[in-house]
């Protein structure tokens, strides 16, 4: 759908064509595509930009779980080894990494 702008811009290249003759009808023809585009251009929607991708310097939190991750991962083997068995120290450990998993993952959203 044509804007009242453009139809005025056309109007204009045609009576310039019918009072120059022919001679100039490319160079008439490529103006009037020449504001077409700019026009096109001005109207239309910037890319948005995607999401800053979060850094350590804005969140530094990853790397202190990850620290506190493996201080508490001492007593954590050493009670579940005396109390359970291997099978405790599995169930330690496991829990210990879902939770820097779970961390990691919301990040990413």
């Amino acid at each position: 759908m044509a804007t009242d702008e453009v139809r005025k811009d056309l109007r204009a290249a045609v009576a310039a064509r019918q009072e120059l003759g022919p001679e100039y009808e490319a160079e008439i023809i490529e103006g009037f595509l020449e504001k077409l585009d700019a026009q096109r251009r001005a109207t239309a929607l910037p890319e948005p930009a995607p999401p800053p991708h979060p850094s350590r310097e804005q969140d530094p939190g990853g790397l202190a779980l990850a620290i506190i991750s493996v201080v508490v991962a001492i007593p954590i083997t050493a009670i579940s080894a005396a109390m359970i068995g291997p099978f405790g120290v599995l169930l330690g450990w496991l829990g210990l990494v879902m939770i820097n998993v779970a961390r990691a993952a919301g990040r990413r959203r």
